[in-house]
C-alpha cells in the first residue's frame, strides 16, 4: 500500500464524511429555526415542550443518541427501523437544529422591541417585519457562534463510526486492523484541518460582507 492509494482510500471517506455534514447542514439549519420559534412561543406548553427536548438534547452526548437512535427500535420492536445511514442523518440533525435553534433564538431576542414596533407604524405585517428588516440583523449577530458549530460538526461526523457508518476515521481504522499501519489514522487529521481552514476562510469573508450592516 503506497501513499497515494490510501490517499485516494480515505478521500472516499471524505466524501461520506461530507455527506454528513452537507445532509445535517441542509436539514438542521431551517429545523433550528422552527424550533427556537417554538422555543419562543407564547402558547406556553408549546414553548416547555420544545424547550425541554433541547435540553435533552443538548445535555446529552451525541454518541449516546447515536446508538439510541440506531439500536433502539430493534431492541423494542424486535427489528432495526434505521440504517446506520439514516440514523446518522436523523441524529445529526435533531442534534444540531438544537443547537442551532438556541443560537437563533439568542440572536433574534437581541433584537430591540422598537425595530417591531418602527415595522407596524410602516403598516407591515410581522412576517414582513421578520424577514425584510429583522433577518439581516439576526444573520450578522449569529454566524460567529454559527460558525464554531459547523466547525465542531466537521469534526463530529467521526462519532459515526460507532454505528458502522463508513466515514472517514473507519476508513482509516481498517489499516490499524488489516495491516497494522497507523500513519493513516493520524492522516485524516489533514482532511479536517483543509476543510476547517476553508470553512474559517469563508466564514470571515462573509463577516465582512456584512459589515456594511450595522446591527
Amino acid at each position: 500500500m503506497n501513499f497515494w492509494s490510501i490517499t485516494l482510500d480515505l478521500l472516499v471517506g471524505f466524501g461520506e464524511t461530507l455527506k454528513i455534514f452537507g445532509v445535517t447542514l441542509a436539514l438542521a439549519l431551517p429545523l433550528g429555526l422552527i424550533i427556537a420559534f417554538g422555543s419562543m412561543a407564547k402558547f406556553k406548553p408549546l414553548s416547555a415542550l420544545t424547550r425541554g427536548i433541547v435540553w435533552v438534547v443538548r445535555g446529552t452526548p451525541l454518541m449516546l443518541q447515536l446508538i439510541v437512535v440506531y439500536y433502539g427500535p430493534g431492541i423494542v420492536f424486535g427489528t432495526p427501523i434505521f440504517s446506520a445511514y439514516s440514523a446518522t442523518y436523523i441524529t445529526f440533525t435533531v442534534n444540531y437544529a438544537c443547537y442551532f435553534s438556541e443560537i437563533y433564538r439568542g440572536g433574534i431576542q437581541s433584537i430591540t422591541k422598537g425595530q417591531y414596533e418602527a415595522g407596524q407604524v410602516l403598516g407591515m405585517t410581522k412576517s414582513e417585519t421578520f424577514f425584510k428588516v429583522i433577518l439581516l440583523q439576526v444573520v450578522k449577530r449569529i454566524i460567529p457562534p454559527m460558525s464554531n458549530e459547523i466547525i465542531t460538526l466537521v469534526k463530529d461526523t467521526s462519532l459515526a463510526r460507532i454505528i458502522t457508518y463508513y466515514e472517514l476515521i473507519y476508513f482509516a481504522q481498517r489499516y490499524i486492523k488489516n495491516g497494522g499501519i497507523l500513519w493513516p489514522l493520524f492522516y485524516t487529521a489533514v482532511y479536517y484541518l483543509v476543510f476547517t481552514a476553508l470553512l474559517t476562510v469563508f466564514f470571515r469573508w462573509l463577516e465582512k460582507k456584512l459589515d456594511y450592516f450595522k446591527a
